[in-house]
Order: C-alpha cells, then structure tokens, then sequence
C-alpha cells in the first residue's frame, strides 16, 4: 500500500515510516497540512492531530477515498470526534504499537474491499433479476417458506428481493453439498437462510428437515413439486421471457417449459413430433413434471 505520513515529529514519523516500510508498504511523509494537500494518490492516510494551528478537514475532504486514522496524544472533540464526523476512519492513541497501527489499517482495507465486492454484486443481481416480475408483498410473507419453481432463477429473484426488503443478510446452501444439513443450525435467527434443491432429500427425511428450520427465517426452494409439508408453498409459475440472454437451459428443463406453455396450442401428435419425441414419451414427461393438460 502507499501511504502518507502526516505528522510534525519527524522523529517519530520516520519510525513509523521504517517498521511499514519493512513490511512492504511504501511511505512517505510530509510536516504540515499544506505540503500534504499537494497529491491525493495514496491508500492510507496516517495523520497526526497534535501538528498545532492546522485545519484538518481539508485533508480528511481531499483524501476521502483513502483510509484516513487519526494519531491523537488525547481524546477531545477537536482530535477526534469531529474529524471522524468530518469523514476519518477511525483513530489511534500516541504512543501505540506498531502492530496495533497494522491492524486498523488491515481491518479498513478489507472493509473496503468487501464493500467494492458486494456493491458489485449487488448490481449484477439487480440486472440478473431485472426482467423477473416482483408481485409478491413481503411485509406479509411469514418465514419458514418453500418454493416450488420449475426456473431456480425465479426462486434465486424471490430470497434475494425478500432479504433486500427487509435488510437483513442472506446466508446460501445448496442440499447438494452434504455438509449443508450440518451447517443450517448455525445459522444466526437474523440471517435469511436460502437453502436449494430441496427435492433432493429423500421423502423419508423431509419431516426431521422441516423441524431443524423451524425457528429459522429460511426460504427453501425446489425444482419439483412440493406436497405434505407444513409451511406455506408457494408456487411460481414460468413465464414467456424466461429465456434470459446468455443463459442455457438443460435439455429436460427445455422440454418442460416447452409441453408447460405450448400443450395448449398443438396437439399431442404435433407437439411430439416437434420436440422429436414419441407421444408416450410425452406422456411420461407430463407425468414426471406433474403437467395437467387443459381440456
């Protein structure tokens, strides 16, 4: 990291300097607030309040994207409450060890880093999930809840737009990974648990499942139908614009939106023979998808 050292003690300045220089982070310093205003370039910014009739305001304003501590001798509205007000990060109390300096300076970074990551993220999702409909209220969706879709984007659109609205974080788990189940119980209570492919567990284990999420605020999503459980299942129909750009559907899933939305506008021969297959093979895939065609 490049750092910059604002401070009046020089002695003490080119300490500081030498024991971050020796971990690998470049340094340089400068004796007053005037000298520092001249570059705004660097990824911390170490500033000492004891440099006497200096106005720190436009230093924390000009580096405002850097990590700016504050070096106090003592604590009083003027060393710190107001330059944090006024945008520092945070401050350290003279003297002080060099690792403890280290440690603020490593916690800020990953605090940024984390906040550039998830704000990255959370414009994908929004783009990812534009073109999905959001008709559900939810002040009024009570959790635990199951969702059964044919589409697992329509289930991804629903958690992430539900733990949006409430602001809380969201904690994921696919059933496939077998350390899932173990994982669920140490889910905090305010964290919305979003846990897919329900459909493969085994009928036999679904009741213990539901009892290990009952005081969770969990939302499991399957991609089959969903009977017999005591939570509220809600059914997300497909949609015509579900062929999203970029994406690709597996074969079977194809053939299920397909017999969903056009069973009704060919018959049973055409339909068949438009998806290459033998009209008891489409009876068979009605009967696995549970698809009631409309007389």
């Amino acid at each position: 990291m490049k750092i910059l050292i604002i401070e009046n003690e020089v002695y003490l300045a080119q300490s500081i300097a030498t024991k971050l220089g020796e971990l690998g982070h470049i340094c340089e310093m400068c004796t007053s607030t005037k000298d520092a205003l001249k570059s705004n370039n660097y990824d911390v910014v170490l500033l000492s309040t004891n440099i006497n009739g200096q106005d720190f305001n436009p230093i924390i304003e000009t580096f405002k994207k850097s990590i700016v501590i504050l070096m106090v001798s003592y604590i009083s509205n003027d060393t710190v409450s107001k330059p944090l007000a006024a945008g520092a990060k945070d401050y350290i109390l003279k003297p002080f060890m060099i690792e403890e300096l280290i440690r603020k300076i490593d916690h800020y970074q990953d605090y940024e880093r984390l906040k550039k990551r998830n704000q990255a993220y959370e414009r994908y999702l929004k783009y990812s999930f534009e073109e999905i409909s959001n008709e559900y209220n939810h002040n009024n969706i009570e959790l635990p809840i199951f969702i059964s879709t044919s589409f697992q984007k329509y289930a991804d659109a629903f958690a992430f737009k539900h733990a949006t609205h409430k602001n809380m974080p969201i904690h994921f788990l696919s059933l496939s990974d077998p350390k899932a189940i173990n994982e669920i119980s140490s889910v905090a209570h305010n964290c919305i648990l979003y846990i897919t492919d329900f459909h493969l567990i085994k009928k036999i284990d679904q009741k213990a499942f539901c009892d290990q999420i009952a005081d969770k605020q969990a939302i499991v999503a399957s991609n089959e139908k969903i009977e017999d459980i005591i939570y509220p299942i809600l059914d997300i129909k497909s949609e015509t614009n579900i062929f999203d750009k970029d994406d690709i559907l597996p074969i079977e899933d194809y053939v299920k939106y397909i017999v969903l939305n056009y069973q009704n506008k060919y018959p049973d021969t055409e339909l068949s023979k438009k998806l290459g297959i033998s009209r008891k093979s489409l009876w068979e895939k009605r009967k696995k998808y549970d698809i009631i065609k409309k007389k």
